[in-house]
């Protein structure tokens, strides 16, 4: 109909400041983004912003903690259906499909590490103490779902991160470079 103007219920507006902070997030890190720039990229004014979350620090654990599940997501999709010996490959190459794919959301990642080790660092714990569940929730999941031991579940988050380091220097996804430092296929 014309001139009906389609306007963002609060919960869409929320989910575009997620979605805006990973990005922002993503290149600035914690202490150099600004809310003014989160706010900027939505298209509302900050005290707007301030209405649908109390403060920066909740944005980024937002942002964090949508990151991490969307990890857990993809994990799910690509797990779907296999047996436990199976998931072990799948899960890899999905994880290799997503950071591929969503340079934000590796380097989001990256960024959720030095943020709560700065903020613990300073004596702040307040980033540690909500993010640190969702990391430990999706370790759970994909301990359970491969069916592994804890050392192999562990072997396997370990060489993520191995890669996330190595894909964030620049080192290309279909560059195996991490192959000959740890076995990841174990």
């Amino acid at each position: 109909m014309a001139g009906t103007s389609t306007r963002m219920s609060a919960a869409e507006r929320r989910e575009s400041v997620v979605r805006a902070a990973i990005t922002e997030f993503a290149r600035g890190g914690y202490v150099g983004t600004s809310t003014e720039a989160i706010a900027r990229r939505v298209g509302v004014s900050q005290p707007y912003l301030f209405r649908l979350f109390p403060n920066k620090q909740a944005i980024f654990v937002a942002a964090a903690t949508r990151c991490i599940e969307e990890t857990r997501l993809a994990f799910e999709r690509a797990a779907e259906g296999l047996e436990p010996e199976q998931v072990h490959d799948a899960l890899g190459a999905e994880y290799l499909r997503l950071i591929d794919g969503d340079r934000d959301m590796l380097l989001m990642q990256m960024q959720i590490y030095v943020a709560v080790a700065s903020a613990e660092a300073s004596g702040e714990d307040g980033l540690g103490v909500a993010i640190r569940p969702r990391w430990a929730e999706l370790w759970d999941w994909v301990h359970l779902r491969m069916g592994a031991d804890t050392e192999q579940a562990t072997q396997f988050m370990a060489c993520g991160m191995l890669i996330n380091v190595l894909v964030s220097l620049g080192f290309p996804v279909t560059d195996r470079v991490w192959a000959g430092l740890v076995d990841c296929t174990e």
